[in-house]
């Protein structure tokens, strides 16, 4: 009997231990406290060079360049401590939200739910070498050639010219799908020549033992895995990025006012239909595409707490 009940407790991967982060600062503690905390002298290390580190602070660390060989390139205080990175760099999905546009990131964090669930996703944040994380800036990934080493014996390379970074070989599998995961579920848009090559590494470097154990310990926090990687979902050219995350809750600031969850009640006058093409659902009234929606594209809802938590978002132009 015992065994039984401990073998169904091991097979509830959500038994939330923690409540998701809302912002980046908590983050970057629960990333240090559920995930990383014994990886600072792991195999595969931090990020772009596989340097050990060792813990200081709440979140913080200090580079060990004798396990990775490497050699600080011009930034040494940056180059000497462990900092976060965004796998999907916060410049490059804030500019895909209004609020960036508006003023910013501070903007963004102020005014913006979903940003700060983007910005607090522990999917997307790994502990790097700060220098690399400093080159690398907002830059997009890539195939880096003609660039010598440029920090000792670490594999990843920055070209500052064409404003592209190419991590080692051993965390492009991980860095394709992680970026995969933000797009899908914050319904970003990807160019084409990217989708191609991180497809390409996805393929090439496929998931390991590190990244299971990772998407695991994620989603005891997060609530949910990384389809990608456990393979519940799979990139293709033209995919169509599902949006789940949209629907995040996030508490609002003090200062701004808390508008509550619609209800049944509030579209009794009709069923909600939802696009199963572009998950986002439309009301009887307000929505102007409510009667364009092809029948088989068609799914009903009750409620709109019904269709978001089936991963919908109320369409653009409903007023």
């Amino acid at each position: 009997m015992k065994k039984a009940l401990l073998s169904l407790v091991l097979s509830l991967p959500f038994a939330a231990q923690a409540a998701p982060p809302s912002t980046f600062t908590a983050a970057k503690v629960m990333a240090k406290q559920k995930v990383y905390f014994d990886q600072s002298s792991s195999a595969q290390g931090e990020l772009y060079c596989g340097c050990h580190w060792t813990w200081a602070g709440k979140s913080g660390g200090r580079i060990d360049f004798s396990s990775c060989g490497y050699q600080t390139r011009t930034q040494q205080k940056r180059a000497e401590r462990i900092e976060w990175e965004h796998i999907v760099p916060a410049w490059i999905f804030g500019h895909q939200r209004q609020c960036w546009q508006n003023g910013g990131r501070k903007n963004c964090v102020a005014d913006d739910p979903v940003f700060r669930a983007m910005e607090a996703d522990l999917y997307n944040l790994y502990p790097s070498v700060g220098e690399v994380n400093g080159d690398r800036s907002n830059y997009q990934y890539g195939m880096v050639t003609g660039i010598a080493p440029q920090y000792g014996q670490c594999k990843t390379k920055v070209d500052f010219a064409s404003r592209t970074a190419e991590p080692r070989d051993e965390v492009k599998g991980l860095t394709a799908r992680t970026t995969f995961y933000m797009y899908d579920r914050y319904n970003l848009s990807m160019s084409r020549q990217q989708q191609q090559l991180l497809m390409a590494w996805d393929k090439q470097y496929p998931v390991t033992s590190w990244e299971k154990e990772r998407d695991k310990r994620i989603a005891t926090v997060m609530g949910h895995h990384n389809p990608f990687v456990t393979g519940d979902r799979k990139w293709t050219v033209g995919y169509k990025p599902v949006g789940d995350g949209l629907v995040s809750s996030i508490p609002a600031r003090s200062s701004m006012p808390v508008k509550a969850p619609a209800t049944s009640s509030s579209v009794s006058s009709g069923t909600i239909i939802g696009n199963k093409n572009s998950h986002a659902y439309h009301l009887p009234q307000g929505c102007p595409s409510y009667d364009t929606v092809a029948a088989k594209n068609q799914v009903s809802f009750s409620s709109e707490a019904e269709a978001q938590a089936a991963g919908y978002r109320k369409a653009g132009n409903c007023k």
